[in-house]
């Protein structure tokens, strides 16, 4: 049986934000990593909606450690208080970081891991398993190729993972075969898609943060473009969580966010269809109708936005031996943290190491795979978490433990239990500190 050297790296998967962080903390820490990225250049998801200004301004999204390593080269932070777009975050954060030697020198682009094992062990072998070093397999440029590892730190998100627009979550029927007039996440529709949906009647699905922004960018389109619709159709009924908790939400431009949206909506510039789950889409001379499963109909439609979230890839580790929360698809131990269903805030208590390990030793899913379908990840829990992973690698488990998460409060109460209650019942504002509402 092989036995894991200990000059062997320690994967990461994924080069956005998260996957970053984790290569400059194993720098740090005196550990060599190995950052795998499937996409051309790193932040390939944030280049996806790069015409998108974030509701977290500079502070809560620039790792520490990331942040000594470029001050070391002259570079300046941004306005702490300054809210960058997810292109401002790419190319002033991201692509500098990137281009260090200490980042770039194990750095390989159009790598993308298909498979992650042990060697000469499938799952189902015990003996000897801890000590067998990780096997990750990349599809690269030049065909498939397998990279030893003492550990894998899989930041590979969710946003390329959408979920689908059929309620039942998998494909409402029709959805395949009207692929090409459906955009999923935040399409640019002010800028390299205008010409898509001025002048057309557009449906966005979804009562997350991402339909907010497209409908508010849509609402703009439509104020140049006379004849652009706006239809918004939700699932359920409660919006109370996209509306957001307004002038009490620690993040301003996150609670500026549900204001406008709410204005918009009571204004009466779009149509909205709440409680309406989409069950099949027909296409009928070139216009789109949707369908419950009720025969109730939303017609007329030239193109549509899926927002409804995302889901982690949990095919690439087959072969290990991860245990996840059965409906969120998180990190089993996180779940009861962070699941949407039970979880009345938007922030989550202090986590690390030991919420994120799995029962194959040595595999940590962190950043937003961590949280599963949860959609209420930000990046500096991203960042507390590589820095308790990479801690407990190195054999500092008091570090790793000490584990110091500092969110901003919601402002707002988001759970179908708290929706029932009466409005006085629900606080307003979460304590960093607090367990629950």
């Amino acid at each position: 049986m092989n036995q894991i050297d200990a000059t062997l790296p320690v994967a990461v998967l994924g080069a956005g934000p998260v996957g970053l962080a984790a290569a400059a903390h194993l720098r740090a820490s005196g550990l060599t990593p190995l950052l795998l990225e499937a996409g051309g250049a790193v932040g390939a998801n944030l280049d996806s909606f790069r015409h998108v200004r974030l509701f977290s301004p500079w502070r809560y999204n620039v790792d520490k450690v990331a942040r000594r390593l470029l001050e070391g080269t002259g570079w300046t932070m941004p306005d702490p208080d300054a809210l960058p777009s997810a292109g401002e975050l790419l190319d002033g954060y991201l692509a500098p970081l990137a281009a260090l030697p200490a980042i770039a020198d194990v750095l390989h682009l159009r790598h993308r891991v298909s498979a992650i094992t042990r060697v000469d062990a499938d799952k189902v072998k015990t003996r000897g398993r801890a000590e067998s070093p990780f096997l990750a397999r990349a599809e690269t440029p030049d065909g498939p190729r397998d990279y030893l590892a003492r550990a894998v730190i899989d930041a590979t998100g969710t946003w390329s993972q959408p979920n689908p627009l059929g309620a039942n979550g998998i494909p409402a029927i029709g959805e395949a075969a009207l692929a090409a007039r459906i955009a999923y996440g935040m399409p640019d529709v002010l800028g390299a898609q205008r010409a898509r949906y001025a002048n057309k009647r557009v449906l966005v699905v979804g009562a997350g943060h991402s339909a907010a922004g497209t409908l508010l960018a849509l609402a703009q389109l439509a104020a140049e473009h006379r004849d652009t619709q706006l239809v918004w159709a939700t699932r359920g009924s409660q919006l109370a969580r996209v509306f957001g908790g307004g002038d009490a939400d620690g993040l301003p431009a996150r609670g500026q966010l549900g204001q406008r949206l709410q204005a918009l909506r009571d204004s009466g510039q779009l149509e909205m269809r709440q409680s309406f789950p989409i069950h099949a889409l027909q296409e009928a001379h070139g216009r789109i109708t949707a369908l419950d499963a009720d025969g109730n109909s939303i017609g007329g439609i030239d193109e549509i936005v899926c927002a409804t979230g995302a889901r982690p890839d949990l095919d690439m580790t087959r072969e290990l031996r991860t245990r996840h929360d059965p409906w969120l698809e998180s990190t089993d131990a996180l779940a009861p943290l962070i699941d949407p269903n039970e979880h009345s805030c938007g922030s989550v208590r202090p986590h690390g190491h030991r919420e994120l390990a799995h029962p194959e030793t040595g595999y940590y899913a962190v950043g937003a795979k961590s949280y599963g379908r949860a959609p209420n990840f930000l990046l500096a829990t991203g960042y507390e978490q590589v820095r308790s992973v990479v801690a407990a690698l190195a054999g500092d488990l008091a570090g790793a433990d000490d584990v110091q998460l500092d969110l901003p409060e919601t402002g707002v109460c988001n759970t179908r239990r708290v929706y029932q209650q009466p409005a006085s019942s629900c606080c307003t504002v979460k304590a960093a500190n607090a367990t629950c509402c």
